[in-house]
């Protein structure tokens, strides 16, 4: 009989994680979901999951997830690394407090997250984490100072973890989304975009799940782009 496998989602109860939490338990995972609002909670009692309500910034709030899908499952295969939004403005008119913010929201969710399950995930054999980044991390976007800067840090993050736990098969891969549909729409930005349209989240949640599952195996320590074609660098 085939090993059931779990997947863990944070800031999964709207946007592109709850996307990714549907497109998941569609493929089979069970799911575990955190988010601040209660929304996560709804979601997988819909999926038949484990929902916390709570924040990312929290050790606290994040053991109450793994724990859930341990005491439920026993194992945790995938974990999901999403994230709200951070500060926006000036780049130089933004305070201390909001630079801590960013980091706070958009690396920091990632590396205590992934403190919980990596020793879960080496003592199975192996895991996936995809991080939902952006295309800024890539191309600096003064729309997004926090997120670009940290951002950016993250993905060196994620090669010093990739390298560190491939020969324990647990891999880390990011995700970096331009433009979705979940974003306030806008003619000025869409006409940045060479296809000429915003992503769709089911989009995005199709990559997720791909570099989620055993297809992937290969791929370790890589940012994907899934941007329509906004970023120019090669």
């Amino acid at each position: 009989m085939a090993t059931e496998k779990v997947a863990l989602i944070t800031a999964g109860g709207s946007g592109m994680g709850a996307d990714a939490a549907r497109r998941l338990a569609r493929d089979g995972f069970h799911v575990g979901i955190l988010s601040p609002s209660g929304r996560g909670e709804r979601l997988a009692d819909e999926l038949e999951g484990v929902g916390v309500t709570g924040s990312n910034q929290s050790n606290d709030d994040l053991r109450r997830l793994v724990d859930g899908a341990m005491d439920r499952w026993g194992r945790v295969d995938v974990l999901v690394n999403s994230a709200g939004h951070g500060p926006r403005g000036p780049v130089l008119e933004l305070s201390d407090d909001d630079w801590h913010a960013g980091l706070d929201v958009y690396l920091l969710n990632v590396i205590r997250a992934t403190r919980l399950v990596t020793p879960i995930m080496r003592s199975q054999g192996g895991g996936a984490i995809v991080n939902v980044s952006t295309f800024a991390a890539v191309e600096p976007d003064p729309l997004f100072p926090t997120s670009s800067v940290f951002r950016a840090g993250l993905a060196s993050f994620t090669k010093l973890f990739a390298d560190k736990y491939a020969p324990d098969n647990v891999r880390m891969n990011n995700v970096l989304p331009g433009f979705i549909a979940t974003s306030s729409a806008s003619d000025e930005l869409r006409a940045r975009i060479p296809m000429g349209r915003y992503g769709a989240p089911s989009e995005v949640a199709a990559l997720i799940s791909w570099l989620a599952s055993a297809e992937a195996a290969y791929m370790t320590g890589q940012n994907l782009r899934l941007d329509g074609g906004l970023t120019r660098s090669v």
